[in-house]
């Protein structure tokens, strides 16, 4: 009984982690999108959860089938979510094809709530049968195990193929001998759709992507890398890099006094500019690449042959936490294409590159430079205003208007800073094109976004998903004045799922967007809730007064501790100090709700609430498009707060349930 609930557990959580990845690597722009896959999962464990013990028995008789039919209509039918915004910039050099994204993303959006409402409900039966708080602890032991599992399968880079056997093989055993035969059909189509993705040519799993390489048809020599579906970098020869009139050059052509003895490329890819810094005599280059796949085909593909060079220093990391880290000074700093085609996690709108084009990290790169240094970036703009950011935030922290080369339609720019104008030899300087948009900041690292706003494209896809949820629960029958009792739920889970957010994206900031950081974020939120749940086990009674206080004390701590304090420190008394501000309320938070769970008269109804605030906090998140991130910890305040005063009213029935007694419980933060 046990260990299928902790299968059952693990199987959710896997499968949840691996439909934001695969979903994302083959829908062109869904990974702009992955938090929608998120709340989908919400939807789908909670509906699972919220359904009666004799009903919804059909979910688990047929549940490989919508699995079947997401990655058959994903891979034999593509569909691409339309980018059309002008209020928020998409790197993507592809014509989209399909539905409009209004339709696409609730149709995923309703396809994965299904899948996970099978998988729910399997969970739930288990669920049932063990005391509450036994069962929450093996519900987050499997939870932990299925993040633990996805997490060790992308440091491996195994392709989506072995993600398939092992969720079929999971599904067979919870299924039972009764449904082999009914199981064994989809599931067999799936993995051998995955197959046939995985022994493409030219394919290949990264922490981050899924990476298609191609040699060019016209150039014998070139070789193109798409990710996630989208023409991503071109690895060309050392000749092509040096022609006049590249871009490429122009840091070297706008700075002829620097010596160019130490350089830093951050975005080193398959290592065109760090050949191009060979080829200006570079002594030492320091090479940061977040994704190590894409730096390990440039070392067996480059005809220049790059990352062999004894003088190249490779670091697999993010760049601005490797700005934070190093001590050494550079002649030359390179922000070369860093543009990702990902978010940090499902549940944030923060891209992998977001904390590199802050005014502090432009600030950080400035104290990196030597005397007579410069610093440069290029890319495909798309848009002018975004030029203008940039430009004007160098302009601010350097002193002085950056030089400036446009390309092509004038979209595409080369920016060249120096320590002083001496260290610059301009052949035009930046001048405004219009009003210079506000630089972003790493409270608000939205650089692609205009304005301080919520774009229309998203609130018309929210709204779409929020007729899909609603939808769902009439067809499902759940009655939902079963939880009108227990709104302090409801705020308890809306305030959570802002509150482990906001953690995931100061970590970001203190170590890094890569993968790693990430998975250990969302580790140690199981393992916090973990450990409530623990002493909540073992103390029968607390003092929900003084859990409140210390609550709200962690909080006010966190919100009055500003970022910078924390990236001044040193590597351990920051890991110290990021671990205390993000697990201290999250520790509280959870036992103020293990507590209040464990007199429920009605658990399952408190579910449903707990539920639908955390899908509500979701939504919630896109706030900090408005307000920046810290603000979002006074709306997580204001939640807990209505929360505490609601349960002041919340008082045990008289056919409140024993503890002891099984019970129904939330799951584990889905992440």
């Amino acid at each position: 009984m046990r260990a299928r609930l902790l299968l059952a557990s693990a199987t959710m959580l896997f499968v949840e982690l691996a439909l934001i990845r695969w979903t994302g690597a083959n829908i062109v722009h869904l990974s702009y999108f992955s938090n929608f896959i998120l709340l989908g999962s919400f939807l789908g464990i909670g509906l699972g959860f919220l359904l009666p013990a004799g009903r919804g028995q059909w979910l688990t008789r047929w549940a490989p089938i919508p699995l079947a039919v997401l990655v058959v209509l994903v891979r034999e039918f593509p569909v691409q979510v339309r980018q059309s915004s002008g209020e928020v910039i998409y790197f993507t050099a592809v014509k989209t094809t399909g539905l409009p994204q209004w339709v696409t993303l609730p149709v995923l959006f309703g396809l994965t709530a299904l899948i996970m409402a099978a998988i729910g409900k399997m969970t739930a039966d288990q669920f049932r049968r063990l005391p509450s708080l036994e069962a929450y602890r093996y519900d987050l032991l499997g939870s932990l195990t299925g993040s633990v599992s996805f997490a060790l399968l992308s440091w491996l880079r195994a392709p989506s193929v072995v993600w398939g056997v092992l969720a079929a093989l999971a599904m067979l055993v919870l299924g039972g001998r009764r449904n082999t035969v009914r199981y064994t059909i989809p599931l067999t189509v799936m993995v051998v759709v995955l197959a046939l993705e995985s022994v493409a040519n030219g394919i290949s799993w990264s922490p981050y992507y899924k990476i298609e390489v191609k040699r060019s048809v016209s150039k014998a020599r070139d070789y193109n890398i798409a990710a996630n579906g989208v023409p991503h970098q071109s690895i060309a020869p050392l000749k092509a890099l040096t022609k006049p009139g590249s871009p490429y050059e122009q840091p070297y052509r706008e700075t002829p006094r620097n010596s160019h003895r130490r350089v830093l490329v951050i975005g080193a890819g398959n290592g065109n500019d760090v050949a191009l810094a060979l080829a200006h005599r570079a002594r030492r280059v320091d090479a940061v690449e977040i994704d190590p796949r894409l730096q390990e085909i440039g070392a067996s593909l480059h005809p220049a042959r790059p990352y062999d060079n004894p003088r190249v220093h490779v670091h697999i990391n993010d760049g601005r936490a490797f700005l934070e880290q190093t001590t050494a000074r550079y002649d030359l700093i390179v922000l070369a294409l860093p543009d990702s085609l990902t978010l940090v996690s499902g549940a944030s709108n923060l891209r992998l590159e977001s904390y590199l084009f802050t005014r502090q990290a432009f600030e950080a790169a400035h104290r990196h430079l030597a005397p007579g240094g410069a610093f440069a970036m290029y890319n495909y703009y798309r848009q002018n205003w975004l030029i203008d950011r940039f430009a004007g935030t160098l302009t601010s922290v350097f002193g002085h208007a950056p030089c400036i080369t446009h390309y092509g339609n004038k979209r595409a720019a080369v920016l060249v800073a120096g320590t002083t104008p001496a260290a610059q030899s301009c052949g035009a300087t930046w001048k405004a094109s219009g009003a210079v948009p506000k630089a972003a900041s790493d409270d608000h690292p939205f650089p692609y976004l205009l304005h301080r706003t919520i774009p229309s494209l998203y609130l018309g896809v929210l709204g779409a998903i929020l007729l899909v949820t609603l939808a769902s629960v009439r067809l499902t029958g759940v009655r939902l004045r079963r939880t009108f009792g227990y709104a302090d739920m409801f705020l308890l889970g809306a305030a959570f799922m802002l509150l482990e957010t906001k953690n995931v994206i100061g970590f970001a900031l203190y170590f890094g967007t890569t993968w790693l950081v990430n998975a250990m974020v969302f580790a140690g939120v199981l393992l916090a809730v973990l450990c409530a749940v623990e002493v909540r086990r073992r103390i029968r009674k607390l003092n929900q007064l003084a859990l409140q206080v210390l609550l709200f004390a962690s909080l006010a701590v966190s919100w009055l501790i500003p970022a910078h304090l924390v990236l001044g420190l040193p590597f351990a008394g920051r890991l110290a100090a990021a671990i205390a501000l993000a697990f201290a309320p999250i520790f509280c938070a959870n036992l103020i709700f293990s507590d209040r769970l464990a007199v429920a008269s009605d658990p399952t109804a408190a579910f449903g609430a707990n539920l639908l605030g955390s899908l509500v906090g979701g939504t919630l998140e896109y706030l900090a498009l408005v307000t920046g991130y810290q603000a979002l910890l006074l709306v997580v305040a204001v939640l807990y707060a209505g929360a505490c005063v609601l349960m002041r009213f919340t008082r045990p029935g008289a056919g409140e349930r024993a503890e002891h007694e099984p019970v129904s419980v939330v799951t584990a933060p889905r992440t």
